[in-house]
């Protein structure tokens, strides 16, 4: 991740302002990791304590998960947390490094997140439009699915915020108006 050193520019003060919104959302989601552990205790506690089970519980872990996973995917690739493929990238100079982020948000990260949107939208707003609840007696209520289900275009134009975020960091970068803060 880069932290631009100085706020003149207000494409510095935005990609601050993108860095620190995925941050707050990723660091904030991650939490839900922590809620996971105590109820997935509950569950194992009910079924071999008491021989009771709850599917409203069990699904909650998969809501969860499910959540944590694409929340905190924008913050992930901020962190420079994703697995890189390029053999390359970890022994360039920043200026190259910027360039390959440039040029990989373009051409990679941007499409794919708007095909994400463009893809997702109609699955999200029938969820909602038929108030879609679980398909197991006993199992989440209506809005549940639906919001999970929203979650699929918000992880895209979360991502697609970190990815603008690190072109202007990029930028900065090429015009040497900032400095690589290894995390």
């Amino acid at each position: 991740m880069t932290t631009v050193t100085t706020h003149s520019s207000p494409l510095i003060w935005l990609a601050n302002t993108l860095n620190g919104l995925c941050r707050f959302v990723g660091k904030t989601v991650a939490w839900l990791t922590v809620v996971m552990v105590i109820v997935m205790a509950i569950i194992v506690a009910q079924r071999y304590w008491f021989s009771v089970g709850s599917i409203r519980l069990q699904e909650s872990i998969t809501f969860m998960h499910a959540s944590v996973f694409m929340l905190a995917a924008a913050y992930t690739l901020g962190a420079g947390g994703h697995v890189r493929v390029d053999i390359f990238y970890g022994s360039m100079r920043p200026e190259r490094q910027a360039i390959v982020d440039i040029v990989g948000t373009l051409l990679l990260l941007l499409p794919f997140s708007g095909f994400l949107i463009w893809s997702s939208w109609d699955y999200v707003a029938t969820s909602w439009l038929i108030q879609e609840s679980s398909q197991k007696t006993g199992g989440l209520p209506y809005p549940f699915p639906a919001v999970l289900k929203s979650f699929i275009p918000l992880t895209a134009i979360l991502l697609a915020l970190q990815g603008i975020a690190m072109m202007l960091e990029g930028w900065q970068i090429l015009l040497g108006q900032a400095e690589q803060e290894q995390n």
